[in-house]
């Protein structure tokens, strides 16, 4: 009987296998599902570093916007005011978006996918860059934010959020902007974990594949 060979390929390996042989194709739908999960929640995390560099920036530009310089009276910002917190979220989340968007590319640009030597290494590169900025953020962020002798910019507007303004700083949107900031940088810590751990079963998995299909053509009865 003449046997058909059929190519399959899962990230930067190709596996020559046998159209009967349902163990190597069963494991290369695995792969396939496993890389698919890999990049989906590496988009996920690509979109929870945006929203994050997003809110964040642009509450740091409303205060930039509203906050006086002097000491007037008319001042709506207290004169001691703590913005770490705050910057540590955008630059947090800017390292995240750049290490997400780095690691897609090397997932979908098919160049840069088929690139052992780059493409594998990225493939825990990104989520660990993200999972240690979003950490460190997190860190950061509480714990100058738990000082009860200097506001930050979610301590005082959420203090004032219940305060109706007509216009520009609207503390109530602020105060939600910061919290929901915090949010997702929590979720970006279990996110980024996840997302190693698939990584790393997906190297697995190719590796005994790839040593599966090199022992198959080795085989006299393949």
């Amino acid at each position: 009987m003449e046997k058909s060979s059929v190519k399959n390929d899962v990230s930067s390996s190709h596996f020559e296998i046998e159209s009967h042989d349902q163990y190597l194709r069963k494991q290369i739908k695995v792969l396939k599902s496993m890389d698919a999960v890999r990049i989906g929640i590496t988009a996920l995390a690509l979109l929870c570093g945006i929203t994050i560099l997003g809110l964040s920036g642009d509450a740091l530009g409303v205060y930039n916007m509203t906050h006086l310089n002097d000491n007037s009276w008319l001042s709506l910002w207290p004169t001691s005011f703590d913005l770490r917190p705050t910057v540590a979220l955008v630059i947090g989340s800017s390292i995240v978006t750049l290490a997400n968007i780095a690691g897609l590319l090397c997932s979908k640009v098919p160049h840069l996918r088929y690139n052992t030597p780059l493409h594998t290494p990225m493939m825990f590169v990104a989520p660990l860059v993200g999972f240690a900025a979003a950490v460190i953020a997190i860190a950061f962020f509480y714990g100058i934010n738990s000082s009860t002798t200097v506001d930050t910019l979610l301590s005082w507007t959420c203090r004032w959020q219940n305060v109706s303004m007509s216009q520009a700083p609207y503390f109530g949107t602020l105060c939600g902007q910061s919290w929901a900031s915090v949010y997702l940088a929590v979720i970006l810590v279990p996110l980024e974990a996840v997302a190693l751990c698939v990584a790393g079963w997906q190297v697995k998995a190719e590796k005994h594949a790839a040593a599966y299909s090199r022992a198959r053509k080795g085989s006299p009865s393949a």
